[in-house]
C-alpha cells in the first residue's frame, strides 16, 4: 500500500529561507545520510533550519504565512465575518460559503503540506543528540525544534483536532507498513504542553531586531503559543498565567504608538512585535499588497503589483467607530488614480464587497508583487487583549484591570475608553472583547479561533456570509480523503464528514 503522508523516509530537502540578517542560513541536501550527516553543529543549525523554521515562513506562494491561499491567516479569515475574496477561481468558494468538504482544496491545505513536518522535526531531535558540539549550543537548537513541533502541532490541532504522532522508532522504520491512528485530545494537549514548557526552560526571553538571531524562536513566542492553547481548552487559569507572563519586563513587549506603524519596513523588530516571518529584497518576499490593492489605489512607489483581490466585509467594517484610526489602514475610501471617489455607495467593482484591509506599508524598493517587509505574526496587543478575557472567564466577574488592558488598544486607536461602570456584565464585557480583537486583528489568523471559542463561528457564517452549507461539525475543517483512503479505517476522519 502507499505510505501515508506521515510515514516519512530518512530523506529531508533543506532550503534557503531566511535572510542574512539571521544566522539561519542552510545548504542543499538532496538527501541525508545519518553516517555523514550532521556530524557538526553547522550541519546541526542546517538540520534546524530545514526542520523546524521551514513550515513558518511568508514567502511568495510557500509558508504557513504565506499571503496566497496556503496561508492560514487567509484561510482562517475568508471563513468568518471579515474576510472575502473578489476573485472568481476554484480556491476560494469552499471557503467563502463555508462548505467545508474531505475533497476540498483550501481547507485541507494546511494538513497536506504541514503534517510530514511534525515527523521531521521529531527526526531532527534525534540526529541533533548524536552531534559533538557544546552544550549551550545543542540546548538551543533541541528547543528551536521543540518550540517548532510543538507550535505547528497546535496549528494543525486548532484547525483539525487531535493528528497522528509518529513515534521515533516508527520513523525509523519508514520501510515498514505502518499506519498511524490519531492520538486522543489529552495526548494532543499533553503533547503541545510538553514542548512548548520544554522549549520555554531553554530559549532567551527574546531577540533585538539588531540581534543576528531575531527571527529565532524564543521563549516570548512559545509562551504566546502556550496561552493560544490554553484559551484553545478554556483553561483560563494557566492562559491567564501565561499572559502575566508576558507583561514582565524582561520581554521588553509593549504597544507602538500608532496602529499603522506596526507594519512598515522602517518599524520592523518594533517593541509589539513576539514574532515575525523574516522577509527581504533576495527571499522570502511577502506578497500581502498585491492580493489587497486595486489598480485604482495611489501608492509613491508605483511600481508594486495590484490584483486587488481581499476585502473586509462591509457589515464588519461598519462595526467601526468612524474615527478609528485602525482605518487608516483599512481603506473604505479612497479616491483613486483615475480621480473617480471609491466607497459602500459607490464601489465600482473596486470595493464592491468590502473594505480594502492594506495593513502593510509600502516596499519603495517593489518593482512587482513582491515585499521585504517583514511578516508580523504574533504582536503584544493579541496578548494583552486575550489576558482581558482570561482574567474575566477565570474569575467569572469583570475586573477594572481586565477593562485597563482592553482600554490600551482602544486607547491608541483613538476611540472612547470603557469605564468599568459601562460594563452590564461577563457577557457584555466578552462580546466587547471579541469585537475589539476582531478590530484589532483583522487579517491576522485570530478571527476564527476566537469565534469558535465564543461559540459564534457557524452562527456568523450563516449570518454575515449567507451560508446555506455551515454546519455546526465544521468548527473543525476535514483531513484530506486520501488519508481516510489510504489508512483503511485507521484514521478517522471528523465527526459530519
Amino acid at each position: 500500500m502507499n505510505k501515508l503522508l506521515y510515514i516519512l523516509s530518512l530523506s529531508l530537502t533543506t532550503t534557503a529561507f531566511l535572510p542574512s540578517c539571521t544566522n539561519l542560513e542552510s545548504e542543499m541536501y538532496d538527501v541525508i545520510n545519518p553516517n555523514i550527516f550532521p556530524v557538526n553543529e553547522n550541519d546541526a543549525n542546517a538540520l534546524v533550519t530545514a526542520a523546524a523554521y521551514a513550515p513558518f515562513r511568508s514567502s511568495w506562494y510557500s509558508g504557513l504565512f504565506t499571503a496566497a491561499n496556503g496561508g492560514i491567516h487567509v484561510i482562517g479569515e475568508m471563513t468568518t465575518d471579515i474576510g472575502y475574496c473578489q476573485w472568481n477561481d476554484v480556491y476560494w468558494p469552499d471557503l467563502l460559503e463555508v462548505n467545508f468538504t474531505p475533497s476540498s482544496d483550501c481547507p485541507t491545505k494546511i494538513y497536506k503540506d504541514y503534517i510530514n513536518y511534525i515527523g521531521k522535526m521529531t527526526l531532527a531531535l534525534d540526529r541533533i543528540s548524536n552531534i559533538e558540539m557544546k552544550d549551550e549550543a545543542k540546548k538551543r537548537l533541541e528547543a528551536e525544534v521543540l518550540c517548532g513541533r510543538g507550535w505547528l502541532a497546535y496549528i494543525l490541532y486548532d484547525f483539525y483536532g487531535p493528528i497522528q504522532i509518529p513515534t521515533l522508532e516508527q520513523l525509523n522504520n519508514p520501510l515498514g507498513e505502518i499506519i498511524i491512528s490519531r492520538v486522543s485530545k489529552e495526548e494532543m494537549v499533553a503533547f503541545i504542553e510538553n514542548d512548548l514548557k520544554a522549549a520555554i526552560e531553554v530559549l532567551p526571553a527574546t531577540y533585538k531586531s539588531s540581534d543576528s538571531n531575531y527571527g529565532r524562536f524564543t521563549k516570548g513566542l512559545a509562551y504566546t503559543v502556550l496561552m493560544k492553547l490554553y484559551m484553545h481548552e478554556n483553561n483560563w487559569t494557566k492562559a491567564e498565567e501565561c499572559g502575566r507572563e508576558l507583561m514582565k519586563s524582561e520581554y521588553g513587549y509593549g504597544l507602538m504608538n500608532n496602529y499603522k506603524d506596526i507594519f512598515t519596513l522602517e518599524n520592523e523588530g518594533n517593541i509589539e512585535t513576539i514574532w515575525a516571518a523574516i522577509c527581504s529584497s533576495s527571499v522570502n518576499q511577502q506578497l500581502w499588497q498585491a492580493h489587497v490593492l486595486s489598480s485604482q489605489y495611489p501608492t509613491k512607489n508605483e511600481s508594486i503589483q495590484k490584483w486587488g483581490g481581499y476585502r473586509v466585509l462591509w457589515d464588519f467594517y461598519d462595526t467601526f467607530d468612524k474615527n478609528d484610526k485602525r482605518l487608516e489602514v483599512l481603506v473604505g475610501e479612497f479616491v483613486g488614480t483615475d480621480g473617480k471617489l471609491y466607497n459602500k455607495e459607490n464601489p465600482g467593482t473596486v470595493l464592491q464587497t468590502g473594505a480594502m484591509p492594506v495593513k502593510y506599508g509600502e516596499d519603495p524598493a517593489a518593482t512587482g508583487e513582491e515585499s521585504q517587509i517583514d511578516w508580523i505574526v504574533y504582536r503584544y496587543a493579541d496578548v494583552i487583549t486575550l489576558l482581558s478575557e482570561a482574567i474575566v472567564r477565570n474569575s467569572n466577574a469583570v475586573t477594572q484591570e481586565a477593562v485597563s488592558l482592553l482600554n490600551m488598544v482602544r486607547s491608541r486607536a483613538g476611540i472612547p475608553t470603557y469605564n468599568l461602570s459601562d460594563i452590564k456584565g461577563v457577557d457584555d464585557f466578552l462580546e466587547k472583547v471579541l469585537e475589539e480583537r476582531g478590530h484589532e486583528l483583522w487579517f491576522e489568523g485570530a478571527r476564527r479561533t476566537d469565534l469558535i471559542r465564543h461559540g459564534k463561528y457557524i452562527e456568523y457564517a450563516r449570518k454575515y456570509r449567507g451560508s446555506v452549507t455551515a454546519q455546526d461539525y465544521m468548527n473543525l475543517m476535514p483531513l484530506p480523503q486520501s488519508i481516510i483512503n489510504e489508512s483503511k479505517g485507521t484514521v478517522i476522519q471528523n465527526p459530519g464528514y
